[in-house]
């Protein structure tokens, strides 16, 4: 009896090692929610960032453009064409769009996160910001009871500003804005209201990658870092799998231009930490949907060869991927190397490779 206990203790503590980052460490750091109360020791007073980096919102805030152009993307919410899906919700009068969202801002919890990328991290952590509800609605998300369930609870702005200054002061390296376009107007609002008490830290914006470029062309200099993901290359996956999202390849590809035109090539300053550049997140998936060979050659082509690139192998079925056999698996680490070699003969150079011992 103790052997198998063993054993299925430390099976348990594999299954935990390699599941999706997101799920588990979410469930690590729920006790660093708002209704927490830190002990003085752990909280740290001052964000350790490079004190020479000077966000660009700074200087939009001091002439006003930044409230202007928070206005601006609130105003589109009239008949909200935020996200691609262009439904035309009037929001502003209580509709929800296809992302279930109305003008309301619903927010599922905000923490310091360890499970982003290592530049992102640091050793205070990442601030992330989990916003309700999604406007790609895919059916194998792992954090499907915030995006397609409604998890979270309603905020007003104010209260949003304050949770990135209580990030800055926790020392989180920057505000993570976890599937933020639906919520675009608020956070722009809140991050002009954050600024007048001090905040300065980078601005994450980490999205599903399928952004119409006229919506990120008024984040132009609000944004320091572009965090998306270019989930597939074939638009009948995306059909598929993604609510009919069928736009999503050529939609992501403009977006990914417009990101890098304003932020540039990502690359980690001498403290190890990001503080500007274009950070692009491809999730392997089983039996080829992702299309992984075909992202990759598409950035190669027409992107920087030392554009960032994070290959992904932490996909597991969650949701209802069971619904369809060829998600209901993990990838294997044929899958996963193959992609890996599609990189590096495509002569990406600034690639971000995960462990693939787990995979078999």
């Amino acid at each position: 009896m103790e052997k198998r206990t063993r054993r299925a203790f430390l099976s348990n503590l594999f299954s935990l090692a390699v599941c999706g980052m997101s799920s588990a460490l979410g469930s690590l750091y729920a006790g660093f929610r708002e209704r927490r109360t830190l002990k003085p020791s752990l909280v740290k007073r001052v964000a350790k960032v490079d004190q020479g980096f000077k966000p660009s919102y700074l200087e939009l805030h001091k002439s006003g453009e930044l409230r202007k152009r928070g206005e601006e993307l609130w105003n589109v919410m009239k008949s909200c064409r935020l996200c691609p899906r262009g439904c035309g919700a009037n929001r502003l009068k209580g509709e929800k769009g296809f992302c279930q969202a109305s003008s309301q801002l619903e927010i599922s919890s905000y923490h310091p996160h360890f499970g982003e990328e290592k530049s992102l991290v640091g050793k205070g952590g990442s601030g992330t910001i989990f916003f309700t509800n999604c406007g790609l609605r895919c059916v194998f998300c792992i954090n499907w009871e915030i995006s397609q369930e409604g998890q979270g609870e309603p905020r007003k702005i104010e209260d949003l500003a304050r949770m990135m200054l209580e990030l800055q002061k926790r020392g989180c390296h920057n505000i993570n804005l976890v599937t933020p376009t639906h919520y675009s107007a608020h956070i722009v609002l809140a991050v002009d209201m954050a600024v007048q008490k001090g905040l300065r830290l980078p601005l994450v914006y980490n999205t599903c990658g399928w952004e119409r470029p006229e919506i990120l062309k008024i984040l132009d200099g609000i944004v320091d870092i572009y965090l998306p993901d270019f989930k597939y290359s074939d638009g009948k996956m995306a059909q598929k799998y993604s609510s009919g999202a069928d736009t999503y390849p050529e939609i992501t590809q403009a977006a990914l231009l417009e990101m890098h035109r304003q932020v540039g090539v990502a690359k980690s300053a001498g403290d190890g930490l990001m503080y500007r550049g274009l950070m692009i997140r491809h999730l392997v998936m089983p039996s080829g949907v992702s299309g992984a060979k075909g992202v990759i050659e598409w950035i190669a082509r027409n992107l920087p060869k030392d554009t960032y690139l994070n290959i992904m192998s932490q996909y597991r079925p969650m949701y209802k991927a069971f619904q369809y056999p060829e998600l209901s698996r993990k990838i294997t680490r044929m899958e996963y190397d193959e992609a890996v070699k599609a990189a590096k003969e495509a002569g990406l150079t600034n690639l971000d490779i995960q462990g693939s011992w787990f995979l078999f």
